[in-house]
């Protein structure tokens, strides 16, 4: 039987699937592959800050940001892979009202792996001035503020997806009583409380001093502490500047560590901390996409 032109056509183009097709097959499995590892993330060709390119100046003058400000990407965020915490030593501020801030990373989400930032207080290590967690689970958390009388608290029920960057912000007003709790600029939660933060404070960043083994594996980036209370506007531009955002209010931020690379304090009060176990990586940015 005489073979017709469309009969050739389909022998050519079964033999040509027979030799490329394990190539193209090969070719999008390594393709799947580097997106998932995100290799294509645009967070990766985005500029890079290196340690202290900003920094909050002050002097008699005036209190300004210096340097490389505007949102660069951190060149290294540390890794707490359990057993690891950043530490500073005990100093004093006025913090009647606060807010503390910070961005996470959960690569997995249970008991033991839930960031964290405390704050104890130097006459009563029973108790803690503040606490800015989420909880077991990953379906919420909250922002304890309190002295060694009373607290307040401000829960939310929002679920963290492990492997993804959320930025975290708890505030208190002293004049108004009130506890917020901020997920990537958007209140999630509310409390009240009327008493006094301490004002010698050492903080712990990546655990729990009072829990022992309550250690944290994952990422945490850019903590700042305040001795006011931002405004709702204030936290929802200090998510929109992204993960490596510098003080929004450079006159009332207390403590300023980017960790990038180190535990230094650049808000220009010294309050510098030390690493222990902690490993700084340059391969931070899967799952985080800028807002």
């Amino acid at each position: 039987m005489q073979r017709t032109s469309h009969g050739y056509k389909l022998q050519s183009a079964m033999e040509y699937l027979m030799t490329y097709g394990w190539a193209i097959l090969i070719i999008a499995v390594v393709m799947v592959a580097l997106f998932a590892l995100g290799v294509f993330n645009s967070s990766n060709f985005s500029p890079r800050a290196t340690a202290g390119a900003c920094q909050v100046v002050r002097n008699v003058e005036s209190t300004t940001l210096q340097g490389q400000c505007q949102g660069e990407l951190p060149m290294y965020v540390p890794y707490f892979k359990g057993l690891s915490y950043i530490s500073t030593p005990y100093f004093t501020d006025n913090m009647g009202s606060m807010t503390v801030s910070a961005w996470m990373y959960f690569p997995n989400v249970s008991y033991g792996q839930n960031p964290r930032i405390v704050a104890n207080g130097h006459t009563d290590s029973n108790n803690v001035g503040f606490q800015l967690m989420m909880n077991d689970g990953g379906a919420g958390g909250w922002f304890d503020v309190g002295n060694s009388i009373s607290k307040g608290t401000a829960a939310w029920a929002y679920t963290i997806h492990p492997g993804e960057w959320y930025y975290y912000v708890g505030t208190y007003d002293r004049s108004a009583g009130s506890v917020k709790a901020y997920i990537d600029g958007k209140q999630v939660g509310a409390g009240s409380f009327t008493g006094t933060v301490w004002s010698n404070i050492s903080v712990a960043i990546g655990y729990n001093p009072y829990y022992k083994g309550d250690y944290v594996k994952g990422d945490i980036s850019n903590v700042q502490i305040y001795n006011v209370s931002l405004s709702a506007n204030d936290v929802e531009q200090l998510y929109l500047e992204g993960i490596g955002g510098a003080p929004i209010d450079p006159v009332h931020i207390v403590a300023w560590w980017p960790l990038n690379g180190n535990a230094q304090d650049y808000s220009g009060n010294s309050n510098n901390g030390n690493s222990t176990g902690v490993s700084y990586t340059a391969a931070w940015t899967s799952g985080y996409s800028q807002p």
